[in-house]
């Protein structure tokens, strides 16, 4: 099968080069490993789970948040904003195909991309102008090599409510903001909650980041991070006290050179000065049984383990013909913002780590890009 572009994953940032395509009139198609669209959403995210920044800085391309819609959407109001998107641009992935193999072919000038139908076995082949990746940032569900524990353990993206902890001992290991907020979801529901902060932390209200946002369009990070870190201590105090270690780096200096998000919070703190979340220090040595060991020779029994610990990329397993565009760890080697155009027709969306905001300015310039070649 041949089109002019050919995208690999489902997810926003791929929803959003359909998007773009389509009002451009390049005729494309995508490839999705799941039987659906935005999967994280739809499958594999916890249900208290809210966009952590303004609605205005993650809708997708030529499409608002209805204004009904509250300031920070929760996950059932993304995920019917997601359904109404694909609707209105038309977009039919072909679900369950596999991608297992994508290389430029000199000769014809085209990115040959070999995929397996999930559901009958066979694998596919495709052919377009263009390849665009659109796999994100959150391929693959990453949790250590763990062995020895006879609780429950479980990745992030197997959590959905705390309630099914109800006076469970718990150790969330990770504490960005999927972590925290987690904990925070089984504190509420009766667990008794620790956290495993492995490196440290900004906390910052969502009202703090999104004044930060609005201030980094006219002002260098460097002063920005300087006003947030103080707007920080006024609010939270000293945080070492519960064992929350402030990072060197500012937020947003962070932000852009490892992608890590400051952690927005929505209620954690406060459960953490009230000792109903523990703050645990280091990382893990071993599991043996229900007992945790601690690399500072520290030891605690917890009937299950949550993992925060995020995700991998999988590109480097089926792109091939790249040596320009992305690292081995399937994140681009070009500088922001000339980040998303690779060589020969090759793409990445939403692997600017800038959100939302930042896949939707990729996708444009993606569609824009392609338009001016035809």
């Amino acid at each position: 099968m041949e089109e002019s572009v050919i995208i690999v994953g489902a997810g926003p940032s791929g929803l959003s080069v359909a998007a773009c395509l389509t009002k451009a009139s390049i005729p494309f198609i995508i490839l999705e490993r799941e039987d659906c669209f935005a999967s994280l959403w739809n499958k594999y995210s916890y249900d208290r789970l809210h966009l952590h920044l303004r609605k205005q800085f993650c809708q997708l391309p030529h499409m608002s948040f209805p204004t009904s819609y509250p300031q920070y959407v929760p996950k059932n109001l993304f995920l019917h904003y997601l359904h109404d998107y694909v609707s209105r641009f038309t977009i039919t992935p072909l679900y369950r195909r596999q991608v297992e193999e994508a290389d430029y072919d000199e000769g014809a000038r085209k990115w040959k991309v070999k995929a397996r139908n999930i559901a009958s076995g066979q694998v596919e082949e495709y052919s377009g102008r263009c390849l665009v990746v659109a796999t994100g940032e959150t391929s693959e569900p990453y949790v250590p090599a763990v062995e020895g524990f006879q609780g429950r353990l479980l990745h992030s993206t197997q959590f959905k409510c705390g309630k099914d902890f109800k006076n469970e001992h718990v150790l969330v290991v990770g504490c960005g903001n999927s972590g925290l907020e987690i904990a925070l979801d089984l504190a509420n529901h009766g667990a008794k909650t620790s956290i495993l902060a492995r490196s440290p932390i900004h906390f910052m209200s969502r009202e703090m980041v999104h004044f930060g946002l609005c201030l980094v369009k006219y002002m260098p990070v460097k002063i920005v991070d300087t006003i947030m870190v103080l707007l920080s201590k006024l609010v939270y105090g000293d945080a070492t006290k519960y064992g929350i270690e402030r990072p060197k780096e500012g937020p947003f200096y962070m932000k852009v050179k490892y992608g890590k998000y400051p952690v927005m919070d929505v209620g954690t703190f406060n459960k953490i000065k009230s000792g109903e979340i523990q703050v645990l220090q280091g990382e893990i040595e071993s599991l043996k049984g229900k007992e945790v060991v601690f690399k500072n020779g520290k030891s605690e029994a917890f009937d299950s383990i949550v993992f925060c610990t995020g995700f991998r990329r999988t590109t480097q397993k089926w792109l091939k013909g790249d040596d320009y565009l992305l690292d081995h760890d399937g994140l681009p080697k070009p500088d922001y913002p000339n980040h998303w155009k690779g060589k020969n027709g090759l793409y990445c969306v939403g692997l600017s780590r800038r959100g939302f905001y930042g896949a939707s300015a990729d996708a444009q310039n993606i569609a824009n890009h392609i338009s001016s070649q035809n």
